[in-house]
């Protein structure tokens, strides 16, 4: 399964929709998604399954790139 990660770079500050990233991670569950994130320091906002037409739509983009949990 793929999940979306929305996140911000600096745990520390606010987050701010206009500084907001995103990552792709390969994954069994959400939670595996956040253990594989820990070492990270970054503020996650939101952890999305992707379905298979978002999936689709997502590998348009040029900064799609999938990591593994």
């Amino acid at each position: 399964m793929i999940y979306k990660v929305l996140y911000q770079e600096n745990a520390s500050e606010v987050p701010v929709r206009e500084h907001t990233k995103s990552l792709y991670v390969e994954a069994s569950s959400e939670r595996e998604v956040r253990d594989s994130l820990k070492g990270k320091h970054i503020n996650i906002e939101l952890i999305q399954l992707l379905s298979e037409a978002h999936h689709e739509y997502e590998q348009q983009s040029p900064f799609y790139k999938v990591e593994t949990a």
